[in-house]
């Protein structure tokens, strides 16, 4: 079979669900390895802390926004898609990139660069190709807010692995994430309630694009003084959670498939009031409570459902969540529960809660492996090409 007919190369999500599995699995579990010694960490210039937010970030979280763009552009904008030989160079590029974060760190710095940065740089050239070429047919006009956030996630990666600059770079990192996942969750949701329970939700032009302006202005936060942030923060949590209670959660919560989205709508949500709060008190948290609100809260727990969602819709299965899907999700709610309160309970187990949080992922992404790369490897079952 000829590569570019290969179901794997045929469309954005499949390597790149693939590669979001594997890290998935993974890096967690390296990461409390490092962090309790059980592991050494990459030796580099960068601190083990900061490869850990990279993977996280740039690894993982880019794997996973890679394949969802690469899919979602071609059909908002009506076209072929990147396909075959492209989609094989991005995925080697990302493979690229871990081994230079893993192993570059004694490479001359302008071969760490280019690893460091063909991935990232590629797919953002491409993505905004797609949709400033074909801008006239784009059934979605604000996507000019990706325009604006695919760049500003190389300005982020370059601020995260700057040694004085790293918390600016990962607070950026979260903005940029948190605000194409407001998007995401805005278009999607509104097509599951209805799909599930006939339900429409509010969508105010005023307010959703009032919440989206706020989320882009705190892509730049870092930079701005404390209390406005802060105040931004604020004002930005409490538009979202007037929202929600017009998306009928009291629905959304009758089916874990969807009621996890609603979780990490609400991870944002709390994400916001945390750093808001945390510019004018002095909390005692155990941990790095406001990051972990949104990397386990937002995207670990919506990222599974959209995996599985996507991986069957677009092989032309039918959109089911079966048992072993569900217990997914559930692994994924627990990993929050042990990442972000159970240290606060009970702090002097934080090393172990740790390591079980990391174990949390690596058996739901396996599980959620186990079920998706098989769908993603074999053509679709309704005849279609992609």
């Amino acid at each position: 079979m000829r590569l570019s007919t290969h179901p794997l190369w045929l469309v954005g999500f499949r390597p790149f669900f693939i590669l979001a599995c594997l890290s998935g699995m993974l890096l967690p579990v390296a990461w409390a390895m490092m962090f309790t010694g059980l592991l050494p960490a990459p030796a580099a210039t960068f601190s083990a802390v900061q490869w850990h937010s990279h993977e996280m970030f740039f690894g993982f979280g880019w794997a996973v926004l890679g394949g969802f763009l690469l899919t979602s552009t071609k059909n908002w904008v009506n076209i072929r898609g990147y396909h075959g030989p492209a989609l094989l160079l991005l995925a080697v590029a990302w493979l690229i990139e871990r081994l230079g974060m893993a192993f570059g760190g004694n490479w001359p710095l302008p071969l760490f660069l280019l690893s460091n940065h063909l991935f990232l740089g590629s797919i953002i050239a491409m993505l905004m190709w797609t949709l400033i070429r074909h801008r006239q047919q784009d059934s979605y006009r604000d996507n000019v807010f990706f325009l604006v956030l695919l760049p500003a996630f190389m300005v982020a990666k370059i601020l995260m692995l700057a040694g004085e600059e790293f918390a600016a770079g990962y607070g950026m990192a979260i903005a940029l994430f948190r605000l194409a996942f407001l998007v995401m969750l805005e278009r999607t949701l509104t097509g599951f309630m209805k799909a599930a329970f006939q339900a429409q939700i509010l969508r105010h032009p005023l307010l959703d694009m009032a919440i989206k302006l706020l989320g882009l202005v705190l892509v730049i936060g870092f930079a701005l003084p404390g209390p406005l942030t802060a105040a931004v923060s604020l004002a930005l949590a409490v538009l979202l959670a007037v929202r929600f209670f017009y998306w009928k959660p009291q629905l959304a919560f009758t089916r874990i498939d969807i009621g996890i989205m609603y979780i990490g709508y609400l991870a944002i949500v709390g994400q916001l009031l945390i750093e808001a709060l945390g510019q004018v008190v002095d909390f005692v948290w155990v941990g790095s409570v406001s990051v972990h609100v949104f990397t386990f809260g937002a995207m670990g727990a919506v990222i599974p459902a959209m995996i599985i969602r996507i991986s069957k819709g677009h092989t032309g299965r039918k959109v089911v969540f079966d048992g072993l899907d569900r217990a997914v999700l559930y692994i994924m709610l627990l990993a929050l529960v042990v990442r972000v309160v159970l240290p606060q309970l009970v702090p002097a187990a934080y090393l172990g809660w740790i390591h079980l949080a990391a174990t949390c992922w690596l058996i739901a992404f396996a599980i959620l492996a186990w079920r998706v790369v098989p769908m993603l490897l074999r053509p679709r079952l309704d005849g279609r090409e992609h």
